[in-house]
Parts: C-alpha cells; sequence; structure tokens
C-alpha cells in the first residue's frame, strides 16, 4: 500500500486557521482558567457554574479538595480530564491559601517519588505542572487579588518544563499536546506552534479533542476542526 506523505491544500489551510486562532485566544484572558474542558460524563470535581467564575452556588467543602483531586487524578483519568479537574482545583483553592499550597506539594511528592523509585510518571508530571501554569493564571494576580498579601504558592516552579517532561515520557498524546498549546499561547511561538498542530492532527481520532479545540478556537462562522479532518 502506498502511504501519501503529503495532505491536502484543504488540511495545510485548517491548521494555519486554526493556529492563528489558538493565537488570538490568549486575549481572551487567562486560558487555562476562563476556558471549560468538555469531558463528556466523565467524573470531575462537583461544579454547578456555567462560567469561569465561581457563581456562589458550589457548596462545595475546600477542606476535602486535596484528597478528591488526587483520588480523580488517578493512572486511569484522561488528559483531558485531568486539565478540566485541575482548572476546577485553582478555582476552589484560592479560596484557601493552605488548601492550595497542600494540593501542589503533593502532586511534586507523588511525581518526585515515582522519579526517586526509577518510574518516572508522565502523568504525574504533566499534573503538577498544568496546576502550576494554571496556578499562575490565577492566584496572586495583582488584578484579581483578595488582598494584597496574596501569594501564589506556584511562583518560582517552572511547570510548563513538567509538562514537557511528561510529554517526553508519554510519547505522542494530542490531548497532552493541547494542553500545551495553550501553556504556550503566549510563547514560545516556535513551540507553541508544533504543539497546536500535534492536537489538531491527532483530533482526526479523537472526536472530544476536537470537540475541545473546536470550541475554544473555531468561531461559529467557521467549519468545526472535527468536520474538515473528516473530509480529509
Amino acid at each position: 500500500m502506498k502511504t501519501h506523505r503529503t495532505r491536502s491544500p484543504r488540511f495545510a489551510s485548517l491548521l494555519l486557521v486554526a493556529m492563528l486562532c489558538f493565537a488570538s485566544a490568549a486575549q481572551a484572558g487567562p486560558p487555562l482558567i476562563c476556558h471549560p474542558i468538555e469531558i463528556g460524563q466523565a467524573r470531575s470535581l462537583p461544579w454547578s457554574s456555567y462560567s469561569w467564575n465561581l457563581s456562589g452556588s458550589e457548596n462545595y467543602e475546600v477542606k476535602n479538595l486535596v484528597r478528591d483531586t488526587l483520588e480523580i487524578l488517578g493512572p486511569e483519568a484522561p488528559v483531558l480530564v485531568r486539565m478540566e479537574t485541575i482548572r476546577r482545583a485553582t478555582l476552589y483553592a484560592r479560596k484557601d491559601p493552605m488548601v492550595a499550597k497542600e494540593l501542589l506539594a503533593r502532586l511534586y511528592a507523588r511525581a518526585n517519588a515515582a522519579e526517586v523509585a526509577g518510574h518516572p510518571n508522565a502523568l504525574a508530571w504533566f499534573d503538577v505542572g498544568y496546576l502550576a501554569e494554571t496556578y499562575k493564571q490565577w492566584i496572586g494576580q495583582p488584578w484579581m487579588r483578595v488582598n494584597k498579601d496574596e501569594r501564589n504558592p506556584a511562583a518560582g516552579v517552572d511547570g510548563y518544563a513538567f509538562v514537557k517532561t511528561a510529554i517526553t515520557l508519554r510519547g505522542m498524546d494530542p490531548q497532552m499536546e493541547f494542553a500545551a498549546a495553550l501553556i504556550t499561547l503566549s510563547g514560545p511561538q516556535d513551540e507553541h506552534r508544533q504543539y497546536a498542530q500535534n492536537a489538531i492532527v491527532g483530533g482526526k481520532n479523537d472526536s472530544l479533542l476536537a470537540q475541545n479545540l473546536a470550541s475554544h478556537f473555531i468561531g461559529p462562522q467557521t467549519e468545526t476542526i472535527s468536520e474538515i479532518l473528516a473530509k480529509n
């Protein structure tokens, strides 16, 4: 069977348009916070708001956040579920600085313990890295400080480096590439473009990822990524 190494002009145009949309999304607010990740019927932290902001209708006990988050972020949880769970955890964690600090510490300890034991865990490194980058977009930001003494427990932590380590360990994982593309919206641009391309190509075989790509970065006037991929 002959393998075609070239892609159609339509597919190439999709990549260009989608990556431009990725870049423009940086103007819509903190991307790891303001845009929910669609996870279907998968389990995550309880949530009743339809936006990024806590509406006051959530009655979740933040004291249970560390336990519940660690339980959800088990080895079987897909990356998209991990992203949305970490997004919700970050919003909740801001209510209690000690809980926020403990969650980051526990995720790091889990990843580091596996590393020391000689069994590096890609998902564990992803979790602590993605949480650190999400914290940076929400906790301690001057424009959103609850009080002048609010501190970000992830200050000085290179979460992006941990996510890159996770991608190296994991191999080709389009959902993880999608996460890295969100993290790098403001740069480095070369890496961002590569992550975005890998995520988009992977969306051909992952309907939920394609749905997230479409809802985040393709406007209603444009065909969705999944529709265009289906034609190529």
